[in-house]
Order: C-alpha cells, then sequence, then structure tokens
C-alpha cells in the first residue's frame, strides 16, 4: 500500500495545471534570486577579503565597531523601506559581518601582523 504525502504537491494530481505552472513559475523566479544572492555575496566577499588584506598591511584591528554600527543603522533603514522585518536584516548582516571579522583575523594571523597581540 502506497501513501500519499500531502506535504508535496507531486503526488496530487487533483491540483489544478494552471496553479501546478504558477506554483512552478514563482520558483524558477525563486531559484534565480537564489543565484543572484549567492553571486551578490561572493563579490562583496571579494571585496572584504582585500579590506582584510589592507587592514593586515597597515596593523588596523579586524572590526571595526563604529562602521558595523553605521551599518546596521543603514541597512535596518533600507529594510524598512523595502518591507522587510528590519530585525530579521540585522540579524543577517550581523552573521556576515561575523565572518568578515573572522576572515580578517585570518588574514591578520597569515601574515604576521595579528593586531590582537
Amino acid at each position: 500500500m502506497t501513501t500519499s504525502n500531502p506535504q508535496t504537491d507531486t503526488d496530487q494530481p487533483a491540483v489544478d495545471p494552471a496553479v501546478r505552472a504558477e506554483l512552478a513559475r514563482l520558483r524558477d523566479s525563486i531559484d534565480n534570486i537564489d543565484a543572484a544572492v549567492v553571486h551578490m555575496l561572493a563579490e562583496r566577499f571579494k571585496c572584504t577579503q582585500q579590506v582584510g588584506h589592507l587592514k593586515a598591511e597597515h596593523a588596523l584591528p579586524p572590526a571595526d565597531p563604529a562602521r558595523e554600527a553605521r551599518q546596521i543603522e543603514r541597512l535596518r533603514q533600507l529594510a524598512e523601506n523595502a518591507k522587510l522585518d528590519p530585525a530579521f536584516a540585522e540579524k543577517f548582516l550581523n552573521f556576515i559581518i561575523s565572518e568578515v571579522i573572522r576572515h580578517h583575523e585570518q588574514i591578520a594571523a597569515n601574515s604576521g601582523t595579528d593586531p590582537r597581540e
């Protein structure tokens, strides 16, 4: 005996084909957006890697709390204007910032100019 999983739409033949087509169209758009986000993050991290090397060369600290605070406030405002939850936007940026700082610390440690020492 086979059972149908109500969580998947592939096992529900009674669904209107127009609904399936619209769902597929929306999912294609989501997939395209996800791809764009990944590429944009890759570009962002290429730039922050360069910042990390510049900071290491000049013995600057990996973190810049004042800039981070400005960026968080700026992103929260952008989120509000875009009708996106500002708290979500802040969490997302905090995650990115923590990764950038981690990269900058690694770059500094590898260059022998670790400003934490």
